[in-house]
């Protein structure tokens, strides 16, 4: 693995070398600077979050931008392997993330964008795309190419006010609005039947899993119980996706709906809780969703979003807790059939309720001060340990204090041999 982390690392048990990955070149948080590695987390919570393996990468940093320091890795990586042999590499970029930050070459060609965001964005994006061009170039040049399943995929949608943009869809990033969950992205290689064209049907970020291992000959046991289905067909070959549902997220912790109540859910389900499911062409939504208004792109602006006239602002949904949309006919949600399909809405809580009922309780503890990097040599990186890892930690320090303590020892003994040696002299 090469980039960006950001799944966790409160332990060593969570760190991407103890999670499956042979190696790993990159950043645990979420953001950072792009070039010299360091993010503060609030007042005198600040650290260096650069990893090579378990261990803080000083003497590999050259402060390159991490986009060109991320791909040069990559293409090590793929120099130093045999390409006979299998490879999955997992590229996560930083970019295009806040803060916004670019080499100087890449801002010349945006010079026409007025909107200081939008340009950086602009130019942070073409940097990316030389990114993946050198990446492809070098997957040809090692023999690798022919044989390769190349998946660029995003997260999430744009954050308009960081130059970001999820127009004509509605809402933005961290949001259930199809600007925040509809991602971009596209699947590269020879191996594609049908190359070319749109893939319509319902892909989610759990179907990548199933899909590659099955696609490089690899098994999976029945009994996994997996939440992701083998989509290469529908991608290669356009046929129907095998997934026709899929749950965006329940979050029993986000601010509740102030009219959300089990009444307004048919008693089926508490509509003042965050959550979002698709079944089919349909979307139900409830609870608050997240920032609501349709975006128009910010490229000829520098105007504060707050302040632009012809943001379309949502008045009419004051007061809901509940939202249905025919998501293949109304990709925007602008209008609301839950009134005129209850039917419908019933049958999607049913299936809200399901899941939540499989649902692993939510633990999201208080900030713990031990993660502070000035306790951890001034990185960022695992902080808590269980009593076996103390015990093991206890045990690796008793043995180098035992074993230097036998050293020293040995050292006074042959030193009083020499004197009594130099006495009999």
């Amino acid at each position: 693995m090469v980039g960006k982390w950001h799944l966790g690392f409160y332990k060593r048990g969570c760190m991407p070398t103890q999670r499956g990955f042979d190696s790993f070149f990159g950043s645990l948080l979420g953001s950072g600077d792009y070039y010299s590695h360091y993010k503060c987390e609030g007042p005198g919570m600040c650290g260096y979050d650069l990893y090579e393996g378990e261990e803080a990468a000083w003497e590999q940093d050259r402060g390159l931008y991490s986009t060109v320091m991320f791909t040069r890795k990559a293409i090590s990586i793929l120099a130093n392997h045999d390409p006979r042999r299998p490879l999955f590499l997992y590229l996560a970029y930083q970019a295009v993330h806040s803060p916004l930050q670019v080499p100087a070459r890449y801002l010349e060609r945006y010079k026409g964008i007025p909107n200081p965001h939008r340009r950086k964005y602009a130019a942070m994006v073409s940097c990316l795309d030389e990114a993946i061009r050198n990446l492809t170039l070098a997957l040809k040049r090692y023999g690798y190419y022919d044989n390769t399943v190349m998946v660029y995929s995003s997260d999430n949608g744009g954050q308009p006010l960081a130059g970001g943009s999820n127009w004509p869809l509605r809402g933005s990033k961290a949001t259930y609005w199809e600007g925040g969950i509809r991602a971009v992205g596209f699947v590269h290689s020879p191996l594609l039947v049908n190359k070319g064209t749109k893939c319509r049907s319902l892909v989610h970020i759990t179907d990548w899993f199933p899909t590659l291992v099955t696609l490089g000959e690899g098994t999976l046991d029945e009994d996994l119980n997996l939440d992701g289905y083998d989509v290469w067909e529908a991608i290669s070959e356009g046929r129907p996706s095998p997934r026709q549902e899929l749950l965006h997220n329940i979050d029993p912790i986000y601010i509740k709906a102030k009219n959300g109540s089990w009444k307004a859910g048919y008693g089926i389900w508490n509509t003042a809780i965050q959550a979002a499911i698709r079944v089919g062409h349909w979307k139900l939504l409830t609870g608050v969703p997240g920032y609501s208004d349709w975006v128009p792109p910010q490229t000829f602006s520098n105007q504060r979003l707050t302040n632009r006239w012809h943001n379309e602002r949502v008045r009419w949904d004051r007061g809901k807790s509940i939202w249905l949309f025919n998501i293949t006919a109304d990709p925007y949600e602008r209008v609301d059939l839950s009134q005129r399909y209850p039917h419908i809405v019933k049958k999607m809580l049913m299936r809200l309720a399901q899941y939540n009922k499989t649902a692993v309780p939510v633990r999201y503890p208080s900030k713990d001060l031990r993660s502070n990097p000035q306790y951890n040599g001034g990185v960022w990186g695992p902080w808590y340990k269980d009593e076996r890892e103390e015990q093991e930690e206890d045990e690796r320090y008793n043995n180098l204090f035992t074993n230097h303590l036998g050293k020293r020892r040995w050292k006074k003994k042959s030193k009083s041999r020499k004197l009594k040696r130099k006495v009999e002299e």
